[in-house]
This record gives structure tokens, C-alpha cells and sequence, in this order.
């Protein structure tokens, strides 16, 4: 799964550097026509992480993510058909569909595979993508010096020819056991009767998952906010934009393995919820100040918020990743995941409006940001602790407990004593 990982990233960062001037160069389209469809494509997204989880909890998660990536592939080979608006709205949009879906399955595979292992399978998973990502967007750099519509399309096709290899590599991966189905055939309560457990009722994990849209920014910011605020409001060469997103890249590979060791227990992946809150604090506060000096000290500051803010997200991953597993059920690993994965997909659509809010406020509302980002960390932190680990009282416990006030003496050991009754019986 790791080397589908790689194929599946440089394939998408091939295409994704380059899909915004597909549309421009080849479709003609808009800006606002753009802006429309990518609007559209990333609201009808939102359905694929739910449907994906119900689906994976019912069939083999690997036949269901085989289906998600030919899907993709057709999705994206139909923008070839047409440059008419409303066609490429309709292809986008059945595109990004499983798209989403794809990221929950193959998270839920590695949760099934990995077992207790799955934050280290997962951080080593990331640094493979980050590592196709790099590799897929230098592949397109160097295509696009060329500039023509044949150039994009190639890109195109080569992101349709990495759907077609990743199918067929997940053909060959042995489907992992799904622990509701191992739980139930060992006899154990899950095989109970009814309906079982839905996150749409678990409250906890609905508020689990709303916490996790606000933690999720850090995507946005890195990615819309970091460019339109170094050109609208520090003195930092523009330059710095895409080093920005370097910067990002080599900071995840090179830590997010090391720093799995500290979220491999809901125990330890709660705890990380403050330095987390810390580091937003951080980057929202060294973004502020880089509006306040000049190319140097700007360039420094912007370096030190994106740091912070990719420490955050590293450190995010970890910890989101063990509480969306650790509190779901294993009879429902699929479905709650898929709802967890609402989380990412509503700060793709809710993300971009907040943080470019936030640039055009200035200077003040990186902080503010920041702090609401921290007051989320601590809500969070609350949610997901563990359960009260005391026993309730017993109706005997309770007794004794009235029996004290009462003045009447207890044994230490909370044995009774009862009086003899006058003819020796008792």
C-alpha cells in the first residue's frame, strides 16, 4: 500500500499543479467559471468519506477502494471529452466524489492492517505521499515550461495512467480482517442482534469530528493563506511562496516518522493536543509580526509561522489519526471513520473563505486565529478523554454510605454487624 501511496501522489502532483491552467489555457474558462466548478466539485466531495465507510464496513475494503480509483480515472479522462462549462462541472464534480472516498479507504486499511502499529504505519504512509507529491510537481514544472495544450493534456493522461496502476496494484494486496467480522466470529458480543453502532447517534464523535474541521485550517493556511499574504502584506519576495510549500514538504518526511512515537496511544495522542494549540499559537503570531518589518525580517517571520504551522500539522496528523480510530467502534471502523473524514473535506470548502477573511482583516486577525485554534485544542482535549475508570456504587455501598451520616459504626471492612437477638438466633 505504500508504494501505491507514491504512485497515487506523483500522478496527483503531476495534475494538480497544473489544473487550474488546464482550465484557463485549453477549456477557456473563467475565473469565475473556475472558481464555480472547483465550488461545486469540492460540495458534492463531501458525500464520498461517509459513503465510503458504510461501503468498506459491508464489502472488502480493497475492492471498494479499486472501484473509488477507476472512478477517478474515468472522471478525469472525460475532461478530455468536452470544454464546454457545464460538462467539465458534472466530471469534476463525479471526480472529486471518490477522490474523498479513496483517502478514508486507504486510512481504514492501514488501520486494519497496522493494528496497534497503525500511528507509525500512518506517518510512514504520509512521508510517502509527500514524497510522490515533490516528485510528481517537479515532473510537472519541467512539462509546463513547454506551455502548450498538449503538454497539459499529457499531464492529464499521466494522472488517469496512475489511477489504472494503482487499481491494479491494490488487486494484488491481500485484504486485511476487519475487526468487527473477527470480534463476531470469535463468538464475542458484537454478533449481538439489531443494528450496531452508528456515529450519527455518538455524540461525542459528531463533536470529535466538528473540533477537527478548525484543526484541519492548517491545510488552508499553508496552502491559500501563506501566498496572498506575502504578496498583499509583508515585504518577503514573492519567490519565498513556493519555498514555502518546499519547506513543508521536507519538514513532514523528515519528521513525521520520528515524532510518531508520541501518539501511538489515545493516551499520548490526547496529550499532543496542547503543543499542537501552542504551535498554531505560534504561527499565528509570527505571521502577524512579518507584516511589521522589512524584507529580511518578513522573509524570517514568514519561515518561523510556516514551521509552526507545519509542526502543527504533523503533530495534528498524529493525534487525529489515533482518536478517530481509538474512539470508533470495531464493528463500525468503517462508518466512523467515514465521518471523520467529513472533517477535512468541509475545511477544503470552508477553509480558503476563513483564511482569505483573515488576510484581508490584517495583521490582528492571525493571532485572534491562532487563539481560536488553541481554545479548540483544549475543547478537544476535553472531549476525548477516557471514561471515569471508578465502578458506580453498589446499592450496598450506598446503604453504608447512609447508615455513616446516620452516626452508626461501620467495620473498616464494611462488613455489617448485627445485634443477637435476645434468644441467640440471628
Amino acid at each position: 500500500m505504500l508504494v501505491i501511496a507514491v504512485v497515487d501522489k506523483i500522478g496527483t502532483g503531476l495534475w494538480a499543479g497544473a489544473s487550474t491552467l488546464y482550465f484557463i489555457y485549453v477549456a477557456h474558462l473563467s475565473v469565475g467559471q473556475i472558481g464555480t466548478l472547483l465550488g461545486v466539485s469540492g460540495v458534492l466531495g463531501i458525500a464520498g468519506p461517509p459513503l465510503a465507510g458504510r461501503l468498506a464496513d459491508r464489502f472488502p475494503v480493497t475492492r471498494v477502494l479499486v472501484v473509488a480509483q477507476l472512478v477517478r480515472g474515468a472522471a478525469l479522462a472525460a475532461l478530455l471529452t468536452t470544454h464546454e462549462f457545464l460538462p467539465l462541472v458534472l466530471f469534476s464534480a463525479l471526480g472529486a466524489l471518490p477522490d474523498r472516498a479513496s483517502s478514508v479507504l486507504t486510512k481504514l486499511f492501514a488501520a486494519r492492517v497496522a493494528g496497534p502499529q497503525r500511528v507509525r504505519y500512518q506517518a510512514i504512509q504520509r512521508t510517502a505521499v509527500n514524497i510522490g507529491w515533490a516528485v510528481g510537481g517537479a515532473g510537472a514544472a519541467a512539462v509546463l515550461t513547454v506551455g502548450t495544450a498538449t503538454a497539459y493534456e499529457t499531464l492529464l493522461l499521466a494522472n488517469v495512467g496512475s489511477y489504472a496502476v494503482i487499481a491494479v496494484l491494490t488487486l494484488r494486496c491481500a485484504e486485511p480482517a476487519a475487526p468487527g467480522r473477527v470480534v463476531a466470529e470469535q463468538g464475542a458480543p458484537a454478533a449481538r442482534t439489531g443494528k450496531g453502532p452508528t456515529p450519527w447517534r455518538d455524540r461525542r464523535y459528531l463533536a470529535f469530528t466538528t473540533t477537527e474541521v478548525w484543526l484541519f485550517l492548517d491545510d488552508s493556511v499553508l496552502q491559500v493563506g501563506f501566498p496572498l499574504w506575502i504578496v498583499h502584506a509583508t515585504d518577503a519576495p514573492v519567490g519565498l511562496v513556493p519555498l514555502i510549500l518546499v519547506l513543508n514538504s521536507v519538514l513532514v518526511i523528515g519528521l513525521q516518522v520520528p515524532l510518531s512515537r508520541y501518539g501511538e496511544t489515545r493516551a499520548a495522542a490526547r496529550r499532543l493536543l496542547l503543543p499542537i494549540g501552542v504551535a498554531f499559537l505560534a504561527g499565528g503570531a509570527a505571521l502577524a509580526a512579518s507584516a511589521g518589518g522589512g524584507t529580511w525580517f518578513a522573509t524570517g517571520a514568514v519561515l518561523v509561522a510556516a514551521v509552526a504551522f507545519t509542526l502543527a500539522e504533523i503533530l495534528h496528523s498524529l493525534s487525529s489519526w489515533e482518536l478517530s480510530v481509538a474512539l470508533a467502534p470495531a464493528d463500525a471502523q468503517g462508518a466512523y471513520l467515514g465521518v471523520h473524514g467529513l472533517a477535512q473535506s468541509a475545511q477544503r470548502s470552508l477553509g480558503p473563505i476563513v483564511v482569505g477573511a483573515a488576510v484581508s482583516v490584517g495583521a490582528l486577525a492571525w493571532p485572534v486565529l491562532g487563539a481560536t485554534l488553541v481554545a479548540t485544542c483544549l475543547i478537544q482535549h476535553r472531549l476525548v478523554r477516557p471514561p471515569d475508570p471508578r465502578p458506580a456504587p453498589s446499592a450496598g455501598d450506598l446503604d453504608r454510605v447512609e447508615r455513616r451520616r446516620g452516626g452508626e459504626e461501620i467495620p473498616a471492612n464494611g462488613a455489617e454487624t448485627r445485634t443477637p437477638s435476645p434468644h441467640g438466633l440471628s
